[in-house]
C-alpha cells in the first residue's frame, strides 16, 4: 500500500503548483465555453439528440485520438505536445467566438468547433497526466491526481454558474471569447517550464510501433484491463447526467441558462468534496468497494434527477453525482498510473481515457436518442439501471486493491559485446536461454515460466516458446524473437523492479552453472530465386 500523503503535498513542488494554477484558469474558461455551447444548441434546435451531442462532440475525439496522443506523450517532448494542443484549442475558440458573434453558427458547425476543441483536449491530457509522475515523487502521486480532480471541480462549481450569468447577460459569443483568453495562462506556464526528462539513448519508436506497443502492454496486463472495462461502463451510464442536464434545466425544472449553470455548479461542488475525501475513503475501503459504492450512488442520483421537479432536490442529487464521479474516475486514473511503468504510462492513460470518454460519447448519443424518442426522465432512469449493472460487474471482475508495484526500471541489463558487427536495425533476432531444472522443481518452474511468457510478450517479444531437450530432459530452453537488435535492447530496458521477483525465482531453480543465453540473428539459407532449388536437370533422351 502507498502511505497517503497530505492532500496538498504536491503543491510544495513549484512546477506542479504553477501548472495546477494555470489549469484552473484554463478549466474555468472551458466550462464557461461548455455552458455557452450547450445553451446555444438549445436555442439553435429543439432536438434533444443534438443537445446531447454537444457533450458527445467533446468526448468523441478523446475516444478517437487518445491512443495516438498517448504514443506521442511517451515518444516526444511532452511539453511541446501540450503547447501544440493549447494553440489548437486557442485557434478553434477564437473562430467559434467570431462565428457566434457574426450569427453564422448552425448546429453542425457548433458541433464541429467543439469537436476540434475536444481534439486539443485529447492531445493535451495524456501528456499532462503522464508528466505528473515526473513532476512529483511517487508517494505524492495519488494526492496529485486527486488535486487535479479537485482543481477541475473547483472551477466546475463556479464556472457553469458564471457561464450561465455570462450567457444570460452577454450571449454565448462572450462565453466563447472568455474561453479563448483562458488558454494564455497555461501557454505562458508551459513556455517557461523546463522539464528534465531522462534522455533515452535508443532511437525513438515509430508512431505505429509505439501505439501497438501500448495496446500490447495493456492487453497483457490483467489489472489494467479491469480498470478500462469499468471506466467504459461508468462513462456509458454516467454520461447521461451531463449530456441531458441542459434539457433537465429547460424542460423538467422549467429554468433558463442560469438554472443550468447553477445545477452544473452543484455537480462541481460534489466533485470538490469527492476529491478531498479520496484519501480518507481509500483508508476505509478497498478499491472494489469504492467503485461499487460510487456506481450505486451515481445510479441513485441519476434516478432522482430524472423524476424530481424540485430545484433543491435536483441540486442535492447533482452534488452526490459529482462526489461519485470524481471518486470513481480519480481512483481509476491512479490505479492506471501506479500499474504502468514510465515508458508506457502515457499510452496506458490514453487507453483508459479512450474507454472512459468513449463511453461518455456513446452514452451521450444513446441517452439523447432515448430522451428524444421517449422522454428525458425515462432515459435517466434507464441509465441508472445500467449503472447498477456496472456495479454488479465487480462481483465477477473485481478491481485490484489500491497498491503500488515498484515499476522503476530494473537496470540489470548490460548490452553484451558481440562477435559479429551488426546495425541497430539488424534482425530478426532470436534469443534462446538454457535452464537446467530438476524434476521436483518442474511444477514451480512451469508456473513461473507462464508468468515469464506474459512479461516477455507484454514488453515486445514475439513467438515465445518453451522447449525441453529430448536427450537431456533436465535442459529446458526458453526462446523468443524480436524484430531488430535495438528492439531487443529496448525489450530488456523495459523490465521493472516488480518483474525481478519472477526472474530471481526462475534463476534460483536453475541447477547448473551460469544460465547460458544464445543471441542469434536469423539468416535465410534459401536463395532469393528458388528455381535452382527445385530445378530438375535436363536429360537428353538421345
Amino acid at each position: 500500500m502507498i502511505a497517503p500523503s497530505s492532500p496538498f503535498a504536491p503543491l510544495r513542488h513549484h512546477n506542479y503548483r504553477n501548472m495546477w494554477l494555470a489549469s484552473l484558469a484554463s478549466n474555468l474558461g472551458g466550462l464557461i465555453q461548455a455552458v455557452g455551447a450547450a445553451w446555444m444548441m438549445t436555442a439553435l434546435t429543439t432536438s434533444e439528440n443534438l443537445v446531447a451531442l454537444v457533450q458527445a462532440s467533446t468526448a468523441l475525439p478523446i475516444m478517437l485520438f487518445s491512443v495516438v496522443s498517448g504514443a506521442l506523450a511517451d515518444s516526444f517532448d511532452r511539453r511541446r505536445v501540450m503547447l501544440t494542443a493549447q494553440f489548437l484549442m486557442l485557434a478553434a475558440s477564437i473562430l467559434l467566438a467570431f462565428f457566434a458573434w457574426s450569427g453564422w453558427l448552425t448546429p453542425w458547425l457548433l458541433l464541429s468547433f467543439t469537436f476540434v476543441i475536444g481534439t486539443g483536449t485529447a492531445l493535451h491530457n495524456p501528456s499532462w497526466q503522464a508528466s505528473v509522475g515526473d513532476i512529483v515523487p511517487r508517494i505524492d502521486l495519488p494526492a496529485a491526481v486527486s488535486l487535479n480532480s479537485a482543481g477541475f471541480n473547483i472551477t466546475r462549481s463556479v464556472g457553469p454558474a458564471l457561464g450561465g450569468v455570462i450567457v444570460a447577460a452577454a450571449g454565448a459569443a462572450a462565453a466563447f471569447a472568455i474561453n479563448a483568453l483562458s488558454y494564455f495562462s497555461l501557454i505562458y506556464v508551459l513556455l517557461r517550464w523546463q522539464p528534465n526528462f531522462p534522455k533515452n539513448p535508443l532511437p525513438r519508436e515509430r508512431l505505429a510501433g509505439a501505439v501497438f506497443a501500448g495496446l500490447r502492454y495493456v492487453s497483457m496486463s490483467p489489472n489494467l484491463g479491469k480498470v478500462i472495462l469499468r471506466a467504459f461502463l461508468f462513462g456509458v451510464s454516467a454520461g447521461s447526467v451531463l449530456a441531458l442536464l441542459p434539457i433537465v434545466a429547460r424542460d423538467i425544472l422549467q429554468g433558463g441558462p442560469l438554472t443550468y449553470g447553477i445545477m452544473f455548479g452543484a455537480f462541481g461542488v460534489g466533485g470538490i468534496v469527492g476529491a478531498f475525501l479520496n484519501a480518507r475513503i481509500r483508508e476505509w475501503l478497498k478499491s472494489e468497494e469504492i467503485v461499487r459504492t460510487s456506481f450505486a450512488g451515481f445510479a441513485l442520483s441519476a434516478a432522482v434527477i430524472g423524476i424530481s421537479t424540485s430545484n433543491v432536490v435536483t441540486f442535492l442529487a447533482l452534488i452526490l453525482a459529482g462526489v461519485c464521479w470524481v471518486v470513481t474516475l480519480s481512483l481509476l486514473n491512479t490505479v492506471v498510473q501506479l500499474s504502468a511503468p514510465r515508458w508506457v504510462v502515457g499510452r496506458a492513460l490514453s487507453l483508459y481515457q479512450t474507454a472512459a470518454f468513449g463511453g461518455i460519447a456513446a452514452g451521450s448519443w444513446l441517452w439523447g436518442s432515448w430522451a428524444e424518442a421517449i422522454s428525458p426522465a425515462s432515459a435517466l432512469i434507464a441509465s441508472s439501471l445500467l449503472m447498477l449493472g456496472g456495479a454488479a460487474v465487480g462481483l465477477r471482475l473485481p478491481m485490484p486493491d489500491f497498491q503500488s508495484l515498484n515499476l522503476d526500471p530494473l537496470n540489470r541489463f548490460v548490452e553484451p559485446a558481440l562477435g559479429l558487427e551488426i546495425q541497430p536495425r539488424s534482425g530478426p533476432i532470436v534469443i534462446q536461454i538454457d535452464y537446467e531444472i530438476h524434476d521436483e522443481d518442474l511444477p514451480e518452474f512451469l508456473s513461473l515460466m507462464a508468468e515469464r511468457r506474459r512479461i516477455r510478450l507484454r514488453d515486445g517479444a514475439r513467438n515465445w516458446a518453451l522447449m525441453r531437450d529430448l536427450q537431456i530432459p533436465e535442459i529446458w530452453t526458453e526462446t523468443y524473437h524480436v524484430p531488430t537488435w535495438v528492439e531487443y535492447v529496448r525489450h530488456n530496458q523495459r523490465r521493472t523492479q516488480a518483474d525481478a521477483e519472477t526472474t530471481d525465482r526462475i534463476l534460483a531453480l536453475h541447477r547448473g552453472d551460469k544460465v547460458r543465453v544464445h543471441r542469434m540473428i536469423e539468416r535465410q539459407a534459401i536463395p532469393a530465386t528458388r528455381d535452382d532449388v527445385f530445378h530438375q536437370p535436363h536429360i537428353d533422351p538421345h
